[in-house]
């Protein structure tokens, strides 16, 4: 899975000249939280986000009256509080790899940029969570199987492709993971048979079937 499959294309920008009044607009409208700031030939600048607008701008509980506070969000300018320093991606990168930088910097969002630093999309923690959830197919009119493997040995999974495949069952999503309860293999499959005695006649641990709906 790649940044450029996942990502938001051409995102809404803003420039560095604009004020934070046109700023909290276009957020508004958009009903986006951040703003890439770009330059005329669209090369990224730095990021500015509502929570960033909230602590440098007074807010409508302080002293001035809104005349006062409409005034000084139209003459502040996007540059004089913008993060200049941001922590960007290529859109070549693995899904992985701005899931582990979104992380270990504790941010939102990863501006993705070409090797001349044009922005090119953008790329939040809400894109990883939607294409999380597309990896492991929930959303789906399907099936979900999770068998319990004690023992890893080689071909496991081909066997259970195999009574899956017996029985008209079509995989459309596979994962192996570790836990503490040993290996276990989440499948998704389309079909309407439950399948349950036949996979544990061949020797496995079913530990869960759900009915998976289309629902978000």
């Amino acid at each position: 899975m790649y940044v450029k499959d996942h990502m938001v294309p051409s995102p809404i920008t803003i420039g560095p000249n604009q004020s934070v009044s046109e700023a909290l607009d276009i957020m508004s409208e958009n009903k986006v939280h951040r703003l890439p700031v770009v330059d005329g030939k669209g090369k990224l600048l730095g990021l500015v986000t509502e929570g960033l607008i909230a602590s440098n701008t007074p807010n409508s509980a302080s002293s001035l009256s809104v005349f006062e506070l409409n005034y000084l969000l139209n003459k502040l300018e996007i540059k004089d509080i913008m993060i200049p320093e941001v922590v960007t991606i290529d859109k070549e990168a693995l899904l992985e790899e701005a899931a582990t930088i979104l992380r270990k910097n504790d941010i939102g969002c990863l501006p993705v940029v070409d090797e001349n630093n044009k922005l090119e999309g953008i790329i939040t923690h809400n894109d990883i969570f939607s294409a999380f959830i597309e990896l492991f197919g929930y959303n789906q009119n399907a099936t979900r199987y999770v068998v319990n493997i004690l023992e890893d040995k080689p071909g496991i999974l081909e066997d259970i492709s195999r009574i899956f495949k017996e029985n008209g069952l079509s995989i459309s999503n596979l994962a192996v993971y570790k836990t503490s309860r040993g290996i276990e293999i989440v499948v998704i499959v389309h079909g309407y048979d439950n399948i349950t005695d036949k996979l544990t006649e061949a020797g496995y641990n079913v530990t869960s079937v759900l009915k998976l709906h289309e629902q978000y």
